[in-house]
């Protein structure tokens, strides 16, 4: 085991905050995810630190919800995503605070990674769209900011 030592601890812990606080849009990418195919259809396998850059600690996935409709209108502090249209299709803005994209996602083999410190907004699902998120920590609800004012204080106080 380790012996950390006070001063190493609290530099850990800015660098984290400095690192969430400045990631810009531009640090989150697609991903393309192998796709092996068969007469019997398709399967895309996803592990941990191969296929995306992190360890997935959480799963979960958003179904029914009415086309046209949007969701997720928040940023964290300190965890990461991975989100997939498993089926259907959605648009997905990330917003670093001075930046915005829009993502279409629509392929079950292709995935946007969202680094911390990234605003996110997912809107226009189709009809029966399923989005699935592989999320790099358990759900914290003091890591949410639900608020965009809040969140562009946050990211401003780097």
């Amino acid at each position: 085991m380790t012996n950390w030592t006070i001063s190493e601890i609290l530099m850990s812990l800015q660098t984290m905050c400095i690192i969430s606080k400045t990631s810009t849009i531009f640090d989150c990418n697609i991903i393309h995810l192998n796709r092996i195919h068969n007469r019997a259809g398709n399967i895309t396998p996803v592990e941990n630190n191969i296929h995306i850059p992190f360890d997935i600690q959480r799963v979960y996935y958003l179904y029914d919800i009415p086309g046209g409709e949007s969701r997720a209108a928040h940023g964290h502090r300190q965890l990461e995503q991975f989100i997939v249209a498993a089926s259907g299709s959605f648009d997905l803005t990330i917003d670093d605070g001075i930046s915005k994209k829009t993502v279409l996602l629509n392929r079950p083999y292709m995935g946007l990674h969202i680094k911390r410190g990234i605003w996110r907004d997912i809107s226009n699902f189709s009809s029966g769209a399923i989005c699935l998120v592989l999320a790099s920590l358990p759900y914290d609800e003091k890591d949410y900011i639900r608020n965009y004012d809040e969140f562009k204080m946050y990211k401003l106080s780097s």
